[in-house]
């Protein structure tokens, strides 16, 4: 499938390429980036080539979220795990700079993405996981209208949005 570059108001999203290694390197070396992913922060510049390597050999896409008036990486996004079929479904991935915190991106990214995947992917469900400790994720699924599963999995909170 081709995953289209996509435009809101303050952000251009594109496919990671390789040849964003060093802005990914920069934002994946940042502990509070990475303070609640399965991920630790990179030390070295292979570590986010591998990150890019991952993301483009998965099933799925890895948006580079991009601020149209810098042009800097300000995060990613994108869908892992996709299951076509009768019951489509992936789960979305997302992270953000610490200096773009608090004003509204990543909802921005996150609302033409939800669209595309059940739109062009065809998805019937889309799936997150939150660790309970990280509160301003736990906020935006809650503005992205996804419902909350009651129990913990292994000590993550699972979110579902379904089509």
């Amino acid at each position: 499938m081709d995953f289209p570059m996509i435009e809101t108001d303050r952000l251009t999203l594109r496919l990671l390429t390789l040849n964003d290694s060093e802005a990914v390197f920069r934002h994946f070396s940042d502990e509070e980036v990475t303070r609640f992913m399965d991920i630790p922060p990179c030390r070295e510049i292979h570590e986010a080539i591998e990150i890019i390597q991952f993301h483009i050999e998965d099933t799925g896409c890895r948006w580079g979220i991009f601020d149209k008036q810098t042009g800097q990486l300000a995060g990613t996004c994108g869908y892992h795990c996709w299951v076509t079929g009768t019951a489509a479904k992936a789960e979305i991935g997302f992270d953000l700079s610490r200096a773009y915190w608090g004003q509204g991106l990543m909802t921005e990214a996150l609302l033409p993405v939800i669209e595309f995947g059940y739109g062009q992917m065809g998805l019937e469900l889309i799936e997150a996981t939150v660790d309970p400790g990280n509160a301003r994720s736990m906020r935006l699924m809650e503005v992205l209208g996804f419902e909350r599963e009651a129990e913990l999995v292994d000590d993550l909170v699972y979110f579902y949005l379904r089509h």
